[in-house]
């Protein structure tokens, strides 16, 4: 028998278990999935989109809110104040003294008083108060005929409030009209004089 049949290969002994593999350690980066065959892989986190975040995280820019306000308009619908509509009529009345004669210029301050006194007391509406407002001040520009319109248009729509007075008015457009413009300008340098002499 030859030396190569005689040699028994050495086998398990019974008892003794196979040498068990070392056990893994655990890799380095968290990320990777491990190297072990049994364990199924991890899928990797996917970062969230960062443009998502930041559009998230920042609220659009409010738009600017824009009031459209309109000075005349704002200007027409306040409160006219009746001092500063008689100041006015009685300018063009004191200018008027000097050309017209003395009858007509107490009649139109009787109306104009009678003006201030319904004015004062309640009796006109604020339609009439500001139009009569736009009377003097086209009144003060020398605007005649704008003036002259006002007019009719308050005897057309205010004729039960307007009816007692607005005579003296029309009359006092009238001789104004007629003046000679110095004297318009000679009475308002008059009162801008007295006015600084009060204060």
């Amino acid at each position: 028998m030859e030396a190569e049949d005689l040699y028994i290969k050495p086998g398990p002994v019974p008892g003794d278990f196979p040498s068990r593999t070392a056990p893994m350690t655990p890799p380095t980066n968290p990320l990777a999935p491990p190297c072990s065959m049994n364990t199924p892989p991890r899928p990797c986190p996917v970062a969230a989109p960062l443009v998502g975040v930041m559009m998230m995280a920042t609220p659009p820019p409010p738009f600017p809110v824009v009031e459209h306000t309109d000075s005349s308009s704002s200007q027409s619908e306040s409160e006219p104040d009746v001092d500063d509509v008689v100041t006015l009529l009685n300018w063009a009345l004191t200018a008027c003294r000097h050309t017209v004669k003395k009858q007509v210029c107490n009649d139109v301050a009787k109306r104009l008083k009678l003006f201030e006194d319904m004015w004062k007391s309640g009796k006109l509406s604020l339609p009439v108060r500001r139009r009569m407002n736009g009377l003097v001040q086209e009144l003060k520009s020398c605007n005649w005929d704008a003036a002259d319109e006002i007019h009719r248009a308050l005897i057309v729509d205010h004729v039960n409030e307007v009816s007692q007075w607005m005579v003296g008015v029309k009359r006092l457009i009238a001789e104004t009209r007629n003046l000679n413009p110095d004297l318009l300008h000679t009475q308002e340098v008059d009162q801008s004089l007295d006015t600084s002499k009060h204060n």
